[in-house]
């Protein structure tokens, strides 16, 4: 068996992808948390919103940092000083970080805790959080309208389209900055395995289907010194890609195809060995993924295979994945489109299937929890 399916694991059968959909399943058929535990959950919950902000400011004005530093201890006239906020900033931040257990009071001495050192230390915490404050915050406030109208209704607290992406590159620069930040910090985790199962079979094209600024094509031109790839995008997306890409070893192999595949009568163009579809159908509604796949079915010749990575939530080793993927479907509800979601592994294979295709192999365990889906044509 080669290297690189010891250590992403290949599934190669539909009974055996389905026996392994929903490690969680069992976990989520019952009641987790005691009387007391379940309580106070309900109370982090109502607090919600203070709880994110009071943290997200102990990480921004360095308060964790400097109590990681500190091995033994920093009062809170100490903390105030250190920061130069006035002591009552510094004490309502301090105490509610103490109820929260972000940190610990000791002697009369605030000390780090586990949580605040997660907070401090996990790159994926720190990403998420960005991610909620610059993208999510304000517009998580219309989810309930969003849900009912089967639109992104809170996208209006940056612009006017009808998808995030259209507008992604008029966002404000911060809010740019931490969309593409969780967007990387997520594919980019996964690429070196992902490269080496789609170059396994040698294409000679490539077609990537929503490409975004070029990171995956850049890879893959850098990986294989003849390969051709073409990036079909919305056209504002590729010439971010072609400003993105400017002067880097590869760029004269890497093309764009403009186009919107919202647009249903819009053509997969034909000709390509592979066609990579990486966090893009979590993009779209179900029947949406199934109409994409069923052009990109139209698109594939015998040989052809059709690469599909996505961060299934019940496929996922941890259960905090789950829980972290669960929630991030709720940005696609109010921001980004309305109407699609990190998707059930079930429901992709489903629309698969119904497209005419049929999942070859699946790879699991990518990076920080990608999967891929191997199609080619019944």
């Amino acid at each position: 068996m080669p290297t690189f399916e010891k250590r992403v694991g290949i599934v190669s059968s539909i009974q055996e992808i389905i026996m392994l959909t929903s490690p969680q399943k069992e976990l989520y058929g019952k009641e987790r948390f005691s009387a007391l535990q379940a309580q106070r959950l309900a109370q982090e919950i109502a607090f919600g919103p203070v709880v994110f902000q009071v943290s997200r400011l102990m990480v921004k004005f360095g308060i964790f940092q400097m109590l990681d530093d500190c091995k033994e201890g920093l009062t809170l006239e100490e903390v105030a000083q250190k920061i130069r906020l006035s002591r009552y900033g510094a004490q309502v931040l301090m105490e509610s970080s103490l109820t929260i257990g972000t940190i610990l009071l000791k002697e009369g001495r605030y000390h780090l805790a586990k949580p605040g050192w997660f907070l401090l230390h996990d790159e994926m915490a720190r990403v998420n959080m960005d991610f909620n404050h610059d993208v999510n915050y304000l517009g998580l406030f219309n989810l309930e309208e969003a849900i009912l109208n089967g639109k992104p209704e809170g996208l209006k607290v940056f612009g006017s389209w009808p998808t995030i992406y259209e507008g992604l590159s008029q966002l404000p620069p911060q809010v740019q900055k931490s969309w593409f930040g969780f967007d990387h910090f997520y594919s980019d985790n996964s690429f070196d395995q992902a490269l080496e199962i789609v170059f396994s079979r040698h294409p000679r094209t490539l077609l990537d289907v929503g490409g975004n600024t070029g990171r995956w094509a850049l890879r893959c031109v850098g990986y294989d010194p003849t390969v051709q790839v073409t990036i079909m995008d919305l056209p504002q997306q590729l010439a971010m890609m072609k400003e993105a890409t400017k002067g880097l070893p590869g760029a004269d192999r890497i093309h764009g195809h403009g186009s919107n595949l919202l647009d249903e009568s819009t053509p997969l163009p034909t000709g390509f060995d592979a066609i990579w579809m990486s966090q893009f159908l979590d993009c779209f509604s179900e029947e949406q993924v199934c109409g994409i796949l069923r052009r990109a079915a139209r698109a594939m010749g015998p040989d052809s295979r059709l690469y599909i990575m996505e961060t299934f939530w019940d496929r996922q080793r941890f259960e905090t994945a789950s829980y972290c993927l669960a929630q991030i479907s709720l940005y696609f509800t109010a921001l980004a489109n309305g109407n699609s979601k990190m998707y059930y592994s079930d429901d992709m294979q489903r629309c698969v299937e119904s497209a005419g295709l049929r999942i070859e192999t699946i790879h699991d365990g990518l990076g920080l929890g990608h999967s891929i889906m191997q199609c080619v044509i019944k």
